[in-house]
């Protein structure tokens, strides 16, 4: 057994292990660290498939940045899972029937006459100096170019989607409107009302009080001062 073997089998085996880790645990926290360490297994076989290009993207992108967001926000959050679980064990029987109907799908699709060596060779060694972002790019834009243009409008569908659910501020906001603004003259814009200077009742009443006050505190010093 070669050493390109024994590494193959050691990460596949740990893909394996941390992916069912990520499953069966309990801790969310523990969840994600085990999805972490699935991206890196998975990242170690890509590159014994001289795919270093993705391997690369996803350590840096889903482990340095979607995990460590999802990380942060099952953290943060504090979420109840137990109260989540409750009546989990009525819907036992329906995810085991769909649990096999995986199984059996995987099995139709990974059989030995569709993947098996006789119908998918092992592909040739590249040189030192072969560049796979290359070879992927020019697979991407050539045989495979309507399905990436897809991928991508459905990836937007659902950022779009995914905002407008999580959206909790008002519907209907007033925008600025920059034409109707400079088309506005002087008449719309400023209104010049004449108004005749009145006094209200209260005022009268209130003003004629504080006279009152007024005389009354200057006859009483007046009589202290006699």
């Amino acid at each position: 057994m070669t050493v390109e073997q024994i590494v193959f089998y050691v990460f596949a085996t740990l893909t394996i292990v941390s992916a069912l880790g990520v499953v069966t645990v309990r801790n969310s926290v523990q969840a994600v660290l085990c999805l972490v360490l699935t991206f890196f297994s998975a990242a170690v076989l890509w590159m014994l498939l001289e795919a270093e290009f993705l391997a690369v993207a996803l350590v840096l992108v889903y482990v340095g940045a979607v995990m460590v967001l999802f990380l942060f926000v099952v953290m943060m959050l504090d979420v109840d899972f137990a109260s989540l679980k409750q009546g989990f064990t009525r819907y036992v029987p329906l995810g085991i029937l769909i649990a096999i109907g995986l199984l059996i799908g995987l099995y139709w699709v990974l059989r030995g006459e569709v993947f098996g060596l006789e119908a998918m060779p092992e592909p040739a060694k590249h040189a030192a100096d072969h560049s796979n972002v290359e070879s992927l790019g020019l697979l991407l834009y050539t045989d495979y170019f309507y399905a990436f243009e897809i991928a991508g409008v459905i990836l937007l569908v659902s950022i779009v989607a995914a905002i407008s659910l999580t959206f909790r501020g008002r519907r209907e906001r007033r925008g600025q409107s920059v034409p109707s603004q400079h088309r506005a003259s002087k008449d719309e814009r400023l209104h010049i009302i004449k108004m005749d200077a009145e006094v209200a009742q209260d005022d009268e009443s209130e003003t004629d009080d504080s006279e009152k006050a007024v005389d009354k505190n200057s006859g009483r010093t007046k009589g202290e001062s006699s």
